[in-house]
């Protein structure tokens, strides 16, 4: 499983008047190896892209309404490091998936709330396999937040990311 990202709002910070570069930084020095960083602020922070591109990471930015940002820092190679789950089997001994989704003709935001959607329904050990026609950056840490477990790659024609997301058994006990 991959861990959650770390959360990082600086909006408050930045409506006060205030500079957040210090906490950002702190933030990303205090990352686990292969965690992401979440940042929500209110611009596109477009001259922190090159700082921590510079640091190995790359973004991914989406406007969040209202002026306001989200951006995911994700270490560089993280994608490449994902690798193909076979079609008929699960990988590290995953159950075989009961539900499939193919959001890969969607527009986003749809592919993730037909997704998140879809996990709700799932009971503990269950497996949803889902079909993507990009990484699901946005989603991913969603999944982790709502206590979720998923694996994912894109296929070897790099045009489909698969994913798997299983309830956990932990879950059960929380709902």
């Amino acid at each position: 499983m991959t861990q959650a990202s770390c959360e990082l709002d600086v909006r408050p910070i930045l409506r006060s008047g205030g500079e957040p570069f210090s906490a950002i930084m702190q933030a990303v020095n205090g990352l686990s190896a292969g965690q992401a960083l979440r940042l929500l602020a209110t611009f596109e922070p477009v001259p922190l892209y090159g700082v921590l591109g510079k640091k190995g990471f790359d973004h991914a930015a989406r406007e969040i309404g209202n002026g306001d940002w989200e951006v995911l820092f994700t270490p560089q190679g993280q994608a490449a490091s994902a690798r193909p789950i076979p079609d008929g089997a699960a990988a590290s001994g995953w159950p075989v998936p009961l539900h499939r989704l193919d959001n890969r003709d969607l527009d986003p935001p749809e592919p993730m709330v037909r997704t998140l959607a879809a996990v709700q329904e799932l009971r503990p050990g269950e497996v949803l396999c889902a079909l993507l026609c990009r990484e699901p950056v946005f989603l991913l840490p969603e999944l982790g937040k709502r206590g979720f477990e998923w694996q994912g790659g894109f296929e070897a024609d790099g045009t489909t990311y698969r994913l798997l997301i299983r309830k956990g058994a932990q879950r059960e006990a929380a709902e």
